[in-house]
């Protein structure tokens, strides 16, 4: 049976099938009965055929069609990660539409400013919770002729005559395939792949997301490049977890599971997302730096919990396993004593290949996970190369890198420094063509066919590519000391008691920063020592809480070079939220937003003052308020004085 990839060792070239519509089809054809989706509802795994796949992909095009969307028409898509999503992304394909998936905790002027820049014609929309956004922007949103809902229950009440059940859209399609069974086969074989396929929206760090336009055969094209980075074998089981929206999420459920025929699953709620993980038992996960952080902090908080022979037994454990990793090997001491059940306890059993990107990962959890027997690697890229584009090999990984570049891209440092420190510029075969409406934009980070990432980074002699920060955040103090804060963020975020970081100093005299508990922790390590709280806020003014943190940053403060340790931190009131525009949708801080919103604090710290006085009003996702009136203590670990000696992010980092 001719196979419509070529195994790993052949380079998964897709020929003719340059579209996901036609890769779909041909699963259908020659694997019908294998499982391409698993969907956790009420506890039970319902399974999903390519065949499955393939006909819910088809009805919904053919319905589509009849309604009147034409090609070149948007079909967004709003909700959390589930078969539906995907296959209404792919009918968008196949109808010659694009697609444009919305994050699903996005408030409503987000959704309305991607549907009308996108101008979506029809939004898939999961259940009720998104239904009601969208129909409460009423005319915010005029191009919106049809929201199709995939969970019927609480619709009942609605009469807006936008609204069809997916359902509906099922049974209409069939009609029409039983009429005209050839239809769907000419819609398919009309697809192209220079035609832009996806619309995916940027992290939006500085201002509003863009939206980058992305062909779906040089998307396709660089899927299979990531295949022949990292294989995978058809069967294997990936879990779906983070956005689908996201550019990664995009390479691994829709594009790798396609040509690889991966088994993708969809966990029940995010709440559930760690049990359900382990019952799967991937093969493949991506996860966020921030997921990673918090499994490791949830591993520390278990140990809390634990007898203090347990606690020893940890320990010694970790201790045979990171000596090991220093000499480039696994301790099996350390695996039959703890490692191997840590796995099977997380879910991480069986697997191959484990990524994380996004964001930067300190290189404390990196080694961790690596430690404990992970096989952890780190990517990098943009949405606009179509996702990642460098990884770490197998036996090739580097803690402090973000590995080296697919053989479909090419990476390189420009304007370097004397250390060769520079901007990291980049082509993949996998480039987008233009942003959505913005062509002063592409002009900008697009020069000579080069993407200017505005990343700051650097090679190692081994070829390793190591990306510092973002260039505008590379900053110095008043008495010219150059630090990157992303880098001593990620070394405070190490601690599980630290949820969040932003490190200050830029054109100031000395570092600080503003620090968010991580409440689940020092909940529980306030609760163990007795200490009375009510909620949040509360518990981050508490003065053991405040000494505890003082003992994290002192650590931290140890690894750095003199210059460049914390002098000062406030924890703050609440923890930093994408929903108040502080973190982007993947997580990301946006410093304007943290710099004007808490000017006062930061002023007060630099003032010298010793507390600060907050009053302020907190809007929740309900809708409803609460008033904060509390004292922030201003932590003094290192009394301000100036500060003399500078050190590069490259002597930071051996420092360290």
């Amino acid at each position: 049976m001719e196979q419509p990839w070529i195994a790993a060792e052949n380079g998964f070239e897709m020929g003719a099938l340059d579209t996901f519509p036609k890769i779909l089809r041909h699963n259908a054809q020659h694997w019908p009965g294998e499982v391409s989706m698993r969907e956790k509802e009420f506890g039970i795994w319902n399974e999903f055929s390519w065949l499955d796949y393939f006909n819910r992909v088809k009805w919904l095009s053919l319905s589509l069609t009849k309604l009147g969307i034409k090609g070149e028409d948007t079909i967004a898509l709003l909700g959390d990660n589930r078969p539906e999503w995907v296959w209404g992304e792919v009918a968008a394909h196949a109808m010659g539409c694009y697609s444009l998936g919305v994050y699903q905790d996005s408030l409503h002027e987000e959704v309305a400013y991607l549907l009308n820049l996108s101008g979506a014609s029809v939004v898939i929309a999961e259940d009720e919770e998104q239904c009601d956004k969208l129909l409460e922007l009423e005319d915010a949103i005029p191009s919106v002729k049809y929201i199709i809902y995939c969970d019927p229950r609480g619709m009942r009440k609605y009469s807006d005559s936008r609204l069809i059940c997916v359902d509906t859209l099922y049974e209409m399609g069939q009609e029409i395939d039983r009429a005209e069974p050839q239809l769907f086969d000419v819609m398919v074989d009309a697809g192209s792949p220079d035609k832009v396929a996806i619309y995916c929206t940027t992290s939006g760090t500085t201002s509003k997301p863009k939206i980058a336009l992305l062909k779906g055969g040089n998307f396709i094209s660089h899927c299979s490049a990531y295949l022949r980075a990292d294989p995978r074998i058809p069967g294997d089981n990936y879990v779906s977890v983070l956005p689908l929206p996201w550019i990664m999420e995009q390479v691994y459920a829709v594009g790798q599971a396609l040509i690889a025929r991966l088994v993708v699953n969809f966990v029940e709620e995010q709440e559930t997302m760690m049990a359900d993980l382990r019952e799967i038992g991937p093969s493949f996960v991506l996860l966020a730096p921030r997921v990673w952080e918090g499994i490791l902090a949830d591993v520390q908080a278990r140990m809390m919990d634990s007898s203090p022979l347990k606690q020893k037994l940890f320990n010694f454990a970790m201790d045979r396993a990171q000596q090991a990793l220093d000499n480039g090997k696994q301790s099996t001491l350390a695996d039959y004593l703890l490692m191997k059940a840590l796995r099977d306890r997380l879910g991480f059993s069986f697997l191959k290949s484990a990524a994380t990107g996004g964001a930067a990962m300190g290189p404390d959890t990196f080694r961790f996970f690596q430690a404990i027997g992970v096989p952890l690697r780190q990517l990098y890229g943009q949405t606009e190369m179509g996702g990642a584009y460098t990884i770490h090999h197998a036996e090739d990984v580097d803690y402090d890198s973000v590995g080296v570049a697919f053989d479909n891209a090419k990476v390189k440092v420009i304007n370097a420094d004397s250390e060769g420190l520079g901007e990291v510029v980049a082509q993949t075969q996998g480039m987008f063509c233009g942003y959505l409406g913005n062509q002063a934009a592409y002009d900008e980070d697009v020069q000579d066919g080069w993407m200017h990432t505005g990343d700051a980074g650097y090679f190692k002699p081994s070829g390793h590519l190591v990306v510092i920060d973002r260039i505008k955040d590379l900053a110095h103090t008043s008495g010219g000391i150059q630090y990157s804060p992303q880098y001593i963020e990620n070394k405070l975020k190490f601690s599980s008691f630290v949820g969040e970081a932003v490190v200050l100093g830029k054109d100031r005299p000395y570092l600080a920063a503003l620090l968010c508990i991580r409440f689940s922790i020092v909940a529980k390590w306030a609760e163990q020592r007795g200490l009375a709280f009510t909620n949040y806020t509360n518990l981050a003014t508490l003065p053991e809480v405040y000494a505890k943190l003082a003992e994290e940053v002192e650590k931290v403060n140890a690894s750095l070079p003199l210059a460049q340790r914390i002098h000062q931190f406030v924890l703050l009131y609440k923890e930093l939220d994408a929903d108040d525009g502080e973190l982007t949708r993947t997580r990301k801080v946006r410093r304007g937003v943290i710099a004007d919103k808490y000017g006062d604090i930061i002023d007060a710290i630099y003032d010298g003052d010793e507390q600060v006085d907050i009053d302020t009003v907190i809007t929740f996702q309900d809708g409803s308020n609460s008033r904060v009136q509390t004292q922030l203590k201003v932590a003094t670990l290192i009394e301000p004085e100036a500060t003399k000696g500078s050190a590069s992010p490259q002597t930071q980092r051996r420092a360290s």
